[in-house]
């Protein structure tokens, strides 16, 4: 069964290392992405501070912005080094501030540049089979819907060795959307995925893109989604594993055929969970009052935990509540679950 079966996106400020450890809570084995780390960041800005992770947040990707194969290289070597599961690079991002870099979604109109980096990462680990090199990308550029512009786009970077492609199946507009519209705007075209499955057999070719619930990631894995004898090798689910990550839990029996827990998780056994690890964090990184970790920037990956249960709304209130940021999270979270007190039932006026 494909690695890639079912995978949360690298998202920016994001899927952050306490995110993934929370993700990871909920499903051993969907694999995990980084948010996008430019190669400029971690070869000047401090390796530790941008590529540690706690070792329970295995299977984990590192996704790469850059187009530079020597930086990009260096960066493969470090994700070797640090025990990463695999790196990726960005070709998908649609940003101004990616674009002016000469990364992301604009590199999908230069398909040997990325070739040339791809090759260069693959050389730098040494053919590494546990270490792949794998690209994420759009079906196309700005208006450009042709299926021949994906297709060699695709071909030309399996030709130097990349054997796994992540497929936001929109086109990216360059020019006049934000990265939010860029989300919503360019029609999603499934299809097109499945096509490239269907012409490239022998790569593993994973969908992105629309999927808003675990219904709708099934339903793109059958051989009868869109062509009848193509099967994808795996989804990718962003915002909705984010803002909906209860989601998760089902992931391992649902994708992976894992038998059921012993013991079956709960919502409250997972946030519990989150509590002992920011505590531990905090403690770790120097105290409660001035330390490097202060709960909410972490707490706030959980707060789609209950979404659509009674007292949702209220527990996210308690967490979300900036005067008890000096607080115990344990202590938060004994308020979060504390039944509001009743409010005085108003006097009936006399008949």
């Amino acid at each position: 069964m494909s690695p890639w079966r079912a995978c949360v996106a690298p998202m920016l400020d994001w899927t952050d290392r306490h995110c993934r450890y929370f993700h990871r809570l909920l499903s051993p084995q969907a694999r995990l992405y980084t948010e996008m780390l430019t190669t400029g960041a971690i070869i000047h800005g401090g390796m530790h501070r941008f590529l540690d992770f706690d070792p329970a947040e295995h299977p984990v990707a590192l996704q790469l912005g850059g187009s530079e194969p020597a930086d990009l290289a260096e960066c493969a070597r470090l994700a070797q080094r640090w025990g990463y599961d695999e790196v990726n690079l960005n070709c998908g991002c649609p940003s101004e501030r990616v674009q002016r870099g000469a990364f992301g979604a604009c590199l999908m109109n230069e398909a040997s540049l990325v070739a040339d980096c791809v090759k260069a990462m693959i050389d730098a680990v040494g053919g590494d089979p546990t270490l792949p090199i794998t690209v994420k990308h759009r079906i196309g550029i700005d208006q450009n819907e042709s299926y021949d512009f994906v297709r060699d786009f695709v071909g030309t970077v399996a030709d130097v060795g990349c054997q796994v492609f992540i497929v936001h199946a929109r086109n990216a507009w360059l020019k006049g959307l934000s990265p939010k519209e860029n989300r919503e705007i360019p029609p999603l075209r499934h299809e097109v995925v499945h096509r490239l499955k269907r012409d490239f057999p022998h790569l593993t070719i994973v969908l992105n893109g629309g999927l808003a619930d675990n219904a709708a990631c099934l339903a793109q894995l059958q051989p009868s989604a869109v062509l009848d004898d193509v099967t994808l090798d795996g989804v990718m689910v962003g915002r909705a594993a984010y803002h909906t990550p209860w989601m998760l839990s089902d992931w391992d029996e649902l994708f992976f055929g894992a038998a059921p827990r012993a013991q079956p998780l709960t919502r409250e056994a997972a946030e519990a969970a989150m509590v002992a690890y920011v505590e531990r964090e905090m403690a770790r990184t120097a105290g409660w009052a001035h330390g490097e970790v202060r709960w909410p920037q972490v707490i706030r990956h959980i707060l789609g935990l209950y979404n659509g249960l009674p007292g949702a709304r209220r527990w996210r209130q308690v967490w979300s509540d900036h005067t008890l940021k000096h607080e115990r999270p344990s202590e938060v979270m004994r308020l979060a679950h504390q039944r509001p007190p009743r409010r005085p039932q108003e006097a009936v006026p006399p008949a």
